[in-house]
This record gives C-alpha cells, sequence and structure tokens, in this order.
C-alpha cells in the first residue's frame, strides 16, 4: 500500500478537498469519516470504504490492524505523521480517515419509530440527536432544508457511528410528511403543553424537535397530532435541544417496552 509523505500525492488531494469543502463533499455524493470507531461501523453495516487513510504512527494498533486487513491495499494510503497536519484537520493521533459514498436511502413507506428535527443547526446537536435516534431504536430521521447538513465532519463525529444505523433523509418538507403520517406525530414544546410521561405513545409515533432557538415552527405544529413538554421542577427553561430529544426518544422507548 502507498506511503504518503507529501500532500502532493494525487489521491490524498483529492481527500484533502473532501475534508475542506463541504460542497465538494455534497457535489460528489462523498463524506469523510474520521476515527477508527466510526469507519468500523461503516464497515460493518455498510461495507469497505472507497478510500482508507491510515496515520503511519497509528498501524499497530489492533482495531486498525483489523480494519487495514479488510480493505484492499490499492484502496489503502498510509500517511507519515509529519505529512499527516498537511491535509487532515484532526491530528494523528485520530489514527484513520475514510471517505465513503453518503448513504442514499430510498424512501418507501415510513416506519412505526421516526424522529424529525426542524431547523436544528448546531452540528453537535445533530449528531448527538442521531447517536440517541439510533440507540432508542428510530428507524427514520427526516431533517428539514435547514437543518445542519447530517454529513459534515462535526455531526458525523458528534452522531459516532449513529449515521450507519438510521435511514437519513434531508431536505424534508416536515408538516407536510406529518400530515400524511399512518400514525401519530408528537410535537416537542417547551412549554404550555401536557407532560410527556402522561402520553400515549404507543402505537407508529415520529418525534418531532425544533430549533435550538424558537422551537418548532407554527407549520408543523398544527400538522402535529399531540404536543408534549418535559416538566422541568427546577425552573430552568433551556433545556438542550440533544437532551431534549433523548428524553422524549426514551420515553417512548420506556412505553413502548411496557406495552
Amino acid at each position: 500500500m502507498p506511503r504518503i509523505t507529501s500532500r502532493d500525492n494525487p489521491r490524498l488531494k483529492q481527500v484533502a478537498q473532501l475534508i475542506a469543502s463541504s460542497r465538494a463533499r455534497r457535489k460528489v455524493d462523498r463524506c469523510v469519516l474520521e476515527g477508527e470507531h466510526i469507519v468500523a461501523a461503516y464497515e460493518r453495516l455498510h461495507g469497505t470504504p472507497e478510500t482508507l487513510i491510515i496515520a503511519e504512527t497509528a498501524l499497530e494498533r489492533p482495531a486498525i490492524a483489523t480494519l487495514r486487513a479488510r480493505v484492499p491495499a490499492a484502496q489503502t494510503l498510509v500517511v507519515t505523521e509529519e505529512a499527516w497536519p498537511e491535509f487532515a484537520q484532526l491530528p494523528a493521533a485520530v489514527g484513520m480517515l475514510a471517505v465513503v459514498a453518503t448513504p442514499k436511502p430510498r424512501f418507501e413507506r415510513a416506519a412505526d419509530f421516526c424522529l424529525l428535527l426542524e431547523d436544528v443547526q448546531d452540528p453537535g446537536n445533530v449528531g448527538s440527536i442521531l447517536r440517541s435516534a439510533a440507540a432508542a431504536g428510530v428507524t427514520q430521521v427526516f431533517l428539514s432544508p435547514s437543518c445542519a447538513f447530517a454529513w459534515s465532519p462535526k455531526v458525523l463525529r458528534a452522531g459516532q457511528g449513529a449515521h450507519f444505523y438510521l435511514e437519513i433523509y434531508e431536505g424534508v418538507d416536515l408538516p407536510a410528511w406529518a400530515r400524511n403520517f399512518r400514525g401519530r406525530t408528537l410535537a416537542a414544546v417547551a412549554a404550555g403543553a401536557g407532560a410527556i410521561y402522561a402520553a400515549d405513545l404507543s402505537g407508529p409515533i415520529a418525534v418531532a424537535v425544533g430549533n435550538e432557538g424558537v422551537g418548532l415552527s407554527a407549520a408543523l405544529r398544527a400538522a402535529a397530532h399531540l404536543e408534549v413538554s418535559i416538566p422541568m421542577p427546577g425552573g430552568f427553561e433551556a433545556l438542550n435541544a440533544a437532551a431534549a430529544a433523548a428524553i422524549c426518544l426514551f420515553e417512548c422507548v420506556r412505553q413502548r417496552r411496557r406495552g
């Protein structure tokens, strides 16, 4: 497998462009995975990455050695510690990067447990919410056009591999989707609604979580079947969007298991 000592290598230049430019990633429908945990999650569920980039100093790590053995040598680049900072945003200690085709699921039918994200703009929040969704057993996630790009490096980093356990759909008209959903759409609002713990969350359900500052739009709230709030007896009404999503999703899990 090639040992790269300079960014002038043509294949490394292509990877560097994808790392640096969201436009470049979208143009070719590719994303960059950072770290052995995320790469392993992709490989386990979707197969061999198109290109695997390994820091020379990390070659002997057991997890990285295992992944390297599964990827053809022609698709693997080993980069020296000196050359790594010339193209990567994270230090060589991350050990591994991979370029993969961005998964594009074809929507056929809404699942029984879905998540709607409307205008959630912080990449860390989106990634954390996707991580909670995967852990809770959500099947499909639908993002409005103004959400943070699900496949950006920051969102992928926060998701820690959760993306590959989910069907993710971006640029979705969420009010229209909610109106056509065969189950019930649950709108999570900051205040003024009944406690989520008292709601009946059985059957097909879609949980809608809104923007960090303004919450859900009037249109999506009107399309929802039920509004709920999370009781906050401490009197501090600034619950993080990712935390609120996790609470709502796992209350659904609790009730569905009980039923």
